[in-house]
């Protein structure tokens, strides 16, 4: 139990992480900075893959300790904590808590950045189609359609 408790320990500091790494992310959309952008998403991208390796590792400590307490494998926390004595059944339910906030959180701030990312590609696809002709409708599968291109006034002293 002691392995796969500090397993866990492990898994939910890469969470926190990936929470704050999100919450980067976010800011740099929000603020418009681009230049950031990409290191922003590698940021992610690296918590990632350092998360999906610690999934394997606890999946193998899970069930060793699934063994130790005869269980099958592949048993969710829940099941664990029920077949454990005091202390690690509070220890396993605190872990089960503690994924279940923290997922909830990442979710929704996921969420909420797909939504920047989407809008601003929208924007700046709308506004770069405008300058070849102004957008006059859009298609079944949601692209702009582009009228004649008329005459446009660019101010050049920008």
């Amino acid at each position: 139990m002691e392995k796969l408790s500090l397993i866990l320990w492990r898994e939910r500091e890469l969470l926190e992480t990936l929470l704050y790494r999100l919450e980067v992310e976010q800011l740099v959309l929000a603020g418009g900075r681009s230049r950031w952008l990409m290191r922003s998403a590698k940021d992610v991208e690296s918590i990632l893959q350092q998360l999906r390796e610690t999934e394997l590792l606890r999946a193998v400590a899970a069930d060793e300790a699934a063994a130790s307490v005869g269980l099958s494998t592949n048993p969710s926390l829940r099941a664990l904590a029920d077949s454990v004595d005091e202390p690690w059944r509070s220890i396993l339910v605190d872990h089960r808590d503690a994924f279940v906030a923290v997922t909830e959180q990442v979710s929704a701030l996921a969420d909420a950045n797909r939504h920047l990312i989407t809008s601003g590609y929208r924007s700046a696809r709308e506004a770069l189609l405008s300058l070849g002709g102004p957008v006059d409708s859009y298609s079944h599968d949601g692209s702009a359609v582009v009228g004649n291109p008329g005459q446009r006034l660019l101010d050049r002293s920008l």
